[in-house]
């Protein structure tokens, strides 16, 4: 990408940056830049039925991210019923032991 350079009536360039493409102003006595101007960026130009589009495409990942929410919490829901039931049958079957204290192990 070629840099472009302008020279003014005083001993300054200005260049146009190659990676960001931002106009630097550079002052050639003292070797460092003075003036910066951020690069134009054209605008993006959208017509109103893209943007509809767009929205209703959101709207439906939006509803689908739901939906799947709702399902896991459902399903979370019935796994932690399955797991607590099972844990209370266990329970039943062993024998009740009094639990050891720290006093106890002296």
């Amino acid at each position: 990408m070629p840099v472009e350079a302008r020279q003014p009536e005083r001993g300054e360039i200005e260049v146009d940056c190659p990676c960001c493409g931002a106009r630097l102003k550079i002052d050639l006595a003292m070797g460092c830049v003075i003036g910066h101007e951020p690069p134009h960026k054209p605008a993006e130009s959208r017509s109103l039925d893209q943007a509809s589009r767009l929205l209703e495409k959101e709207k439906a990942r939006r509803e689908e991210l739901f939906q799947k929410s709702t399902e896991a919490e459902k399903t979370k829901s019935d796994l932690l019923h399955r797991k607590f039931e099972e844990a209370l049958r266990k329970s039943k079957d062993e024998p009740v032991t009094r639990p050891l204290r720290d006093l106890d192990l002296d």
